[in-house]
């Protein structure tokens, strides 16, 4: 199953730490990396007295369930320190399992397509860069979701 996996930290090195995130991701039993976006520097959103967030995007061939990468993931953020104190908290690595093919899923662990996606610019440049014509079930491409919004500040940087 192709997957698109978003990838963001803040916290110590981000750079290094988005960078280790894709290499976990890469080994996964069953999964291999297709491609990785570019980094992205973007202000926060939610809880706005942070450092700015490094985003990136990436596409596996998975041969994992949706569930059991989304676990997989979340053991990956906690060997990476990832702490959840509050909604919006700055992080060492968020790991966000974007797309799972064009299938939507909604339970009370995982919801995909991932909530929100679709009006957040530092998950749709990656995404569109990477791939724009993914489909974002019930919502349109992710260069044309990423058309449609205003401005958001995200920049591009060095290749992930």
């Amino acid at each position: 199953m192709r997957a698109f996996v978003g990838l963001g930290a803040n916290l110590g090195n981000p750079v290094a730490q988005v960078r280790a995130g894709i290499a976990a991701i890469a080994v996964l039993p069953r999964t291999r990396l297709l491609t990785r976006s570019s980094l992205y520097r973007t202000a926060p959103v939610g809880y706005l007295h942070q450092p700015d967030f490094v985003n990136a995007v990436i596409a596996v061939d998975t041969g994992l369930d949706a569930a059991t990468l989304l676990a997989a993931l979340r053991d990956i953020e906690a060997r990476h320190g990832r702490a959840r104190p509050f909604p919006n908290a700055p992080r060492t690595l968020d790991l966000d399992l974007l797309l799972y093919g064009e299938e939507t899923i909604a339970t009370q662990a995982l919801v995909v397509p991932h909530p929100r996606m679709h009006e957040r610019a530092f998950v749709l440049a990656p995404l569109a860069e990477i791939a724009p014509g993914a489909r974002v079930p019930g919502r349109g491409t992710a260069a044309a979701l990423l058309a449609a919004l205003p401005d958001q500040g995200v920049r591009k940087g060095e290749p992930a």
